[in-house]
């Protein structure tokens, strides 16, 4: 586009900008390192796919796994296979010189799903701790008050709630204006590292993105403590050693996804508003790696170690599997006239 001459100098810069495409610079101070950088997050991507797969696998197929605290985990595993994919594929192609360059509209749509998704699994863990509540503190009232019916419902308003949550921002940054800075550095798209690319005023942004921090994860936080609490405070209650151990073992593998999930993640969103003049950017971007990748690799591990009947379900499956395996090159099963 050419410069019209009678426009104001700052005008011709609005608009010989048109927003994107973004160029992604992956993890700035550290490109010497992109290529080894990219080895755990491929394979903790490649876990995450792995396990939450077969997870959501077991959780649709078994009938033994119809208990809502089953279904509950069902909807944590299609939220972090969402997080997950909708970030890592770009930022390996990134890591990998690959591909860095990201159109404003796929930008918009990234940052869009990848934030949904996350709102959407906060949401679910704190079903996920109302339904330890429930089982522990009222168990005679457990099988009226979370259905099935209940879970489809916190499903749909999960996904309404983060979308509801995502809208607004996707509007403010769409219209703002570019003034042709391209260069975003992260892997990914996030919300605020799109804003800080345009030249207009973004306070409406970092106030919005503030609000929807504290309303939306830390609330989840908050009521999934005070859960927690009255959890330990019943378990405490309990005459037998044995069914306080084994209550606080049905809850340690939810609490340990919680710290994994909340803390980069409350780290990075934080970093990005008020932190980006002391905290390190690769130390920023790297955690923001960390909490699109890391809960959903470990999360299928956490629980299917720490919930029997899930580890039960797929030590079968397994077995089920190599038994068809040897079945099929087991040379006394080959018929004699081959």
């Amino acid at each position: 586009m050419e410069l019209d001459p009678s426009l104001p100098a700052v005008n011709q810069t609005v608009l010989v900008s048109a927003p994107g495409p973004f160029v992604l610079l992956g993890v700035p101070g550290l490109e010497a390192l992109h290529a080894w950088l990219s080895v755990p997050v491929c394979l903790l991507y490649m876990a995450a796919l792995v396990g939450n797969v077969l997870l959501l696998g077991l959780v649709a197929v078994d009938k033994a796994l119809r208990a809502p605290m089953y279904q509950l985990l069902g909807l944590l595993a299609a939220a972090d296979l969402i997080l997950a994919t909708s970030t890592v594929p770009k930022a390996l192609a990134v890591l990998w010189g690959l591909s860095d360059e990201i159109s404003f509209g796929a930008c918009l749509a990234q940052l869009f799903v990848a934030h949904v998704a996350f709102i959407a699994e906060s949401s679910v863990l704190l079903a996920m701790a109302v339904d330890r509540y429930v089982a522990i503190c009222q168990p005679l009232r457990y099988g009226a008050l979370l259905t099935q019916r209940v879970v489809g419902m916190v499903a749909i308003a999960a996904v309404a709630r983060g979308s509801c949550v995502m809208v607004p921002p996707v509007v403010l940054l769409q219209r703002l204006p570019y003034c042709g800075q391209r260069a975003l550095p992260h892997t990914y798209c996030e919300h605020m590292g799109v804003a800080r690319l345009a030249c207009g005023d973004t306070r409406p942004n970092i106030w919005y993105g503030l609000a929807t921090t504290l309303l939306s994860p830390c609330l989840d936080l908050g009521l999934i403590g005070a859960s927690y609490v009255l959890i330990l405070r019943a378990v405490c209650r309990l005459p037998s050693h044995g069914a306080r151990y084994k209550a606080l073992g049905t809850c340690g593998a939810h609490a340990s996804v919680i710290v994994l999930f909340y803390t980069p993640a409350l780290f990075s969103f934080l970093a990005h508003r008020f932190g980006h003049h002391t905290v390190p950017g690769h130390i920023h971007i790297l955690l923001a790696n960390l909490y699109v990748v890391v809960p959903p690799a470990l999360n299928p591990v956490v629980y299917g170690v720490r919930t029997q009947q899930i580890a039960q379900r797929l030590r079968h499956l397994l077995q089920l599997f190599w038994a068809g395996a040897v079945r099929k090159v087991d040379p006394e099963r080959v018929s004699p006239q081959e």
